[in-house]
């Protein structure tokens, strides 16, 4: 226990610089760009799909939330929100670009996200437009500070508290990784995930709906860890989209149409991991 404990200090220790580093830039570009963006999305009518998905894979903190706000007020459709909630990658790239991942591997799995995104968002356009379904209108309310985005608080101190949260997180899941390791074995653990099969994509998708940063930081470890698949992770990841669902279920009243975009994500990420595993890709 107490080599686990060494391991995951130093081991976090190392991420903090560039973890804080990370943040502050993803803050600077979040309060520069936050309105315009929003207000594409809103503007991009029946193209809304096509800029959420490339909207919400730029790094800003809170946005799938207030892509939530801006559906329940029907000012973005169903598919614009989905398409965001894909491409969102919430602490997957901090994380990664913190580890020093390769940028073309880092690039690539925002790719398939953005892709994921417009596809899922689009169908689900087409489906509720071809059954005259439309958003329930209902009054927009801020909920970003209620989910302690900190965005108010200004760039330096908000990427502070997000260092601190994100280092807490790591710091406590790589303990329990290395002391899962330690207890287990990684040969058994190996074997487990490579046994699971169809499975492991669809366990990583459920836990990719836990509207918490936790999840995005769960599946990232794991992934870099080489415990889970690529199809697993992305399983994860398109799953993941921060507080967004949280705040839909909060904000919007039609609770069928959040059930039926909570399944339309989960079923994306579910897909798209089984079939990266059963081609056999890996990023």
């Amino acid at each position: 226990m107490l080599h686990a404990l060494e391991h995951a200090f130093l081991d976090t220790l190392k991420l903090i610089p560039f973890l804080f580093l990370t943040y502050l830039l993803l803050e600077w570009i979040e309060h520069k760009a936050a309105q315009k963006t929003a207000s594409i999305a809103a503007k991009a009518g029946k193209l809304g799909p096509l800029a959420g998905s490339l909207i919400g894979v730029l790094p800003q903190c809170g946005f799938s939330a207030s892509a939530s706000n801006l559906y329940a007020g029907g000012v973005i459709s169903a598919g614009t929100l989905i398409a965001i909630f894909v491409s969102t990658s919430d602490e997957m790239l901090p994380i990664m670009i913190s580890e020093q991942i390769a940028p073309v591997r880092i690039l690539l799995i925002l790719f398939i996200k953005v892709i994921c995104g417009i596809l899922t968002g689009f169908v689900l356009d087409f489906i509720l437009r071809f059954l005259k379904k439309d958003n329930q209108k209902s009054e927009i309310s801020h909920i970003c500070e209620e989910e302690n985005c900190h965005c108010e608080k200004g760039i330096f101190l908000s990427s502070v508290i997000h260092t601190l949260q994100i280092t807490i997180f790591v710091f406590i899941f790589s303990f329990l990784i290395g002391l899962a390791v330690h207890l287990i074995g990684e040969d058994q653990i190996s074997a487990f995930t490579a046994n699971a099969g169809i499975f492991t994509p669809l366990v990583a998708s459920l836990i990719g709906l836990i509207p918490n940063c936790a999840s995005s930081v769960v599946i990232t470890e794991l992934f870099l860890g080489g415990m889970i698949s690529t199809g697993a992770m992305l399983a994860g990841l398109i799953a993941n989209s921060g507080v967004g669902l949280l705040v839909l279920f909060r904000v919007n009243k039609n609770l069928r149409h959040n059930l039926l975009i909570t399944l339309a994500v989960f079923l994306t990420g579910a897909f798209t991991g089984i079939l990266f595993d059963l081609l056999g890709i890996v990023l």
